[in-house]
């Protein structure tokens, strides 16, 4: 029994020795941390922070000022017409056709120069006498040319606007003359003007109506400006008796760079009747 309990002291000693030898071999934490050689990526080194320096040649972008609150205006009203009486001394009006040829002259025998339209004002700055075309600009302009005075409205009085020439803005050719052979006939009420054609150059054509002949006659006991054109080599004209003024015309050809020099012609009076 003694021998037991020996033997059974000694193993418990012996277990004890080997467990506190095994304790002892177990390191700490703190050891196994210090033992274990880690090794960490060398920390990024911080990029620069971004500085930007206006060269002297850039021009900084402005700041925007508050946003202010829109004040309430008027609406706005359509502009006024200019006025008949805005241009001293010149009347104006308004074009009341869809659309006029503007020409060099007086009638629709004349060159063509350009087109007004409806509802444009103009100034009227002549008007011719005996007949019913004006002479027209744009407000301010100086580019004039005839309008017939049917499709005009004007804002004032026509009596006020001088009476002008014909050929105030007509283009003349500076390189054909006068037409030659020119002559006149009478036969009762009807002239008939005769004239020799005009030779032109290739390319000089205007293609409008080539010969004009500007009459002054009477027709209906009135006195009138009666423009004819023709695309041949003579043209009539009627001229009755009962005006006090002697009758007479003017003919001339046209080519593309403008007119050439007019010939008057004094025809047969018409006889007038016996009182």
């Amino acid at each position: 029994m003694m021998i037991y309990r020996a033997v059974t002291v000694l193993a418990i000693l012996t277990l004890s020795l080997g467990a506190c030898t095994s304790l002892e071999a177990i390191p700490d934490r703190d050891e196994i941390m210090g033992a274990v050689t880690t090794t960490t990526a060398p920390s990024q080194t911080p990029l620069p922070t971004a500085t930007f320096t206006l060269r002297p040649t850039d021009t900084p972008v402005p700041t925007l000022p508050p946003t202010e609150t829109a004040t309430p205006t008027e609406t706005p009203t359509a502009t006024p017409e200019p006025s008949a009486t805005a241009t001293p001394g010149v009347l104006r009006g308004k074009v009341t056709g869809e659309q006029m040829a503007c020409r060099f002259g007086p009638g629709n025998v004349y060159l063509f120069k350009y087109s007004v339209f409806r509802d444009t004002i103009l100034e009227i700055i002549g008007r011719m006498e005996y007949g019913n075309y004006l002479l027209v600009q744009a407000v301010r302009g100086s580019n004039p040319c005839w309008v017939h005075g049917d499709y005009i409205e004007p804002r004032g009085d026509l009596n006020h606007v001088p009476y002008v020439d014909p050929h105030v803005v007509l283009a003349w050719s500076p390189y054909y003359g006068p037409l030659s052979g020119v002559s006149a006939q009478r036969s009762g009420d009807t002239v008939t003007v005769y004239w020799n054609p005009l030779q032109l150059r290739a390319g000089d054509d205007s293609e409008q109506t080539p010969y004009v002949v500007e009459a002054w006659v009477c027709q209906d006991g009135e006195f009138v400006f009666q423009p004819v054109g023709s695309y041949g080599t003579a043209a009539e004209v009627r001229d009755e008796p009962g005006c006090a003024q002697p009758s007479y015309g003017r003919v001339f050809a046209a080519e593309k760079h403008g007119y050439t020099q007019w010939i008057r012609l004094d025809w047969p009076q018409p006889i007038q009747p016996t009182p």
